[in-house]
């Protein structure tokens, strides 16, 4: 079920503009889930290699949705993200990502990297389809800015700057939405996520060694509970020489918040089965979007042109 893996990058173009659809003629509710739990170090071009051959992996084990976690081209880290930033029309990590998704035949959430625009950078994850299309991109909108006194200090906002907008994207399986690490701690986001239509919220993430135990299966569950969803966080895989710490436990959550699997914190791949009709059978039997009360509250999304 956890294995490595061994093949190579080839460079293409893909076309700058977003787009959010899938050829749906061949629609079906169900595929096989892979969230890949990558070693990453501090050679980008190893960590791109790494992650090539991993999605590989994962397509010759039946995957049809693979996901990469969060920087997985780079160490997380507010020294790391301006070095290893990069264009996503033509930088290494966006070409390996879509030929990835092409070569391989997969629907791919390119887990996140840092991404250089007109002088800022952002943490974004590009989703490609299966033909190599651009599906989504998303900013990180929440910048994980903490301070736990004696346990951990971190301020993306000293290099980051935040995304604006609700990312969701249709695939033949259905639609699907994407936060980033943090914003997993923000209900509205995911609310508004699964009234686009989301049936499966996936996140890329690197929770550490305080907030990860604490913190990280249980908004996992939250926010499958809150939207009758399938949820899914993936992780690096936790580096000993690392600075920061990643928690690994890279884990898929049912509508139902229950684990349905989950990887403990080295090097790995996550496989499950999903049906997304179970979304609409678990808001069958507790209908709680059809009970919410408009007349006395409401949420709504507020994003730029």
């Amino acid at each position: 079920m956890f294995a490595r893996v061994g093949t190579s990058i080839h460079p293409t173009q893909y076309p700058p503009s977003r787009t959010f659809t899938q050829n749906m003629s061949e629609s079906s509710s169900k595929f096989k889930f892979a969230a890949i739990q990558l070693m990453v170090g501090s050679d980008k071009e190893k960590n791109l290699a790494s992650a090539s051959r991993s999605i590989r992996e994962a397509a010759e084990n039946g995957a049809n949705v693979v996901c990469l976690p969060e920087c997985f081209n780079c160490p997380y880290s507010v020294d790391s993200f301006g070095p290893y930033s990069e264009d996503v029309t033509n930088g290494p990590s966006a070409k390996m990502l879509q030929a990835a998704a092409k070569e391989n035949g997969v629907v791919l959430i390119g887990g996140s990297f840092p991404e250089k625009d007109e002088g800022k950078v952002y943490n974004t994850s590009l989703i490609f389809g299966p033909d190599g299309q651009l599906l989504a991109k998303h900013r990180k909108v929440h910048l994980f800015d903490i301070d736990v006194p004696g346990k951990i200090t971190f301020k993306e906002s000293t290099t980051l700057s935040p995304g604006d907008t609700i990312t969701t994207f249709r695939t033949r399986y259905g639609t699907m939405g994407v936060g980033i690490c943090y914003d997993i701690r923000f209900p509205e986001l995911a609310q508004l996520m699964a009234a686009r239509g989301a049936k499966f919220l996936i996140y890329p993430g690197a929770f550490n060694m305080t907030t990860g135990p604490a913190h990280w299966e249980l908004l996992q569950r939250a926010r499958a509970v809150d939207n009758n969803t399938f949820v899914a966080a993936v992780a690096p895989a936790r580096n000993p020489e690392s600075v920061y710490q990643s928690w690994g436990h890279s884990t898929l959550v049912s509508p139902w918040g229950k684990v349905i699997a989950s990887l403990e914190e080295k090097e790995g791949i996550l496989y499950a089965d999903i049906d997304l009709t179970e979304v609409d059978a678990m808001r069958q039997q507790i209908p709680c979007w059809s009970q919410k009360r408009a007349d006395l509250y409401s949420l709504s999304s507020i994003e730029k042109p």
